[in-house]
């Protein structure tokens, strides 16, 4: 896939408006009931980072940024202002965030996942794109070394321990995070005179897999 490890301008981000989309099919019966059923396996974030443009330098980093991803032609990481911690907003990640599996005696390998749960339900998010030098690590609630006792893949969010843990160690992690989008549009279409009466331009942004 078409991807550039490179971030999004910060200050434009957290400013930007957007959030999780989900796609279900409703089939309304005859009965008056209703057969629901997603096609997506997970969801799918997109965001308006016209939001965040206050000013004719943010106009211009945009129209750099744009074209050296030839608009919707390379992806890149987005720094979600909503959710971008394993942890709260508020709150400082720690190694005990989030579960990433249990030992078996055998593996050494664990993705970087989040979840979402409500009530009985909850929702496993895969992260792919780990801010480099934030990941920390515990193996059965001992914290681990980076570099020692675990790497981490930047680009893939695949945390490889040195050695494997011991059958029902639960390996967790905290870490902050980017999310992998691209442009959903090939054109942008900025008017100065509409900006500077503050009006918004629209800079459409759709989470791409990886």
């Amino acid at each position: 896939m078409s991807f550039h490890e490179i971030l999004f301008p910060v200050d434009i981000a957290l400013n930007s408006e957007g959030g999780p989309t989900r796609r279900t099919d409703i089939v309304a019966l005859v009965s008056g009931y209703e057969e629901r059923n997603s096609p997506w396996a997970g969801s799918r974030r997109s965001f308006n980072a016209g939001y965040g443009v206050k000013s004719i330098g943010d106009i211009e980093d945009i129209i750099a940024f744009f074209e050296a991803r030839q608009g919707r032609l390379y992806g890149f990481r987005f720094r979600d202002p909503f959710d971008f911690k394993s942890s709260k907003t508020a709150a400082t990640p720690t190694d005990a965030d989030q579960l990433l599996g249990t030992g078996d005696g055998a593996a050494t390998m664990f993705q970087l996942t989040k979840q979402y749960p409500s009530g009985p339900a909850s929702y496993t998010r895969a992260i792919n794109k780990p801010v480099t030098g934030s990941v920390v690590v515990a193996v059965a609630g001992m914290a681990q070394s980076q570099g020692a006792d675990f790497s981490v893949d930047d680009t893939t969010g695949l945390i490889t321990l040195s050695g494997p843990p011991v059958s029902g160690a639960a390996v967790t992690a905290g870490f902050l995070f980017d999310t992998p989008v691209r442009f959903d549009t090939d054109a942008l279409r900025i008017n100065l005179a509409a900006f500077k009466a503050g009006d918004i331009p629209s800079i459409p942004l759709i989470e791409v897999l990886v």
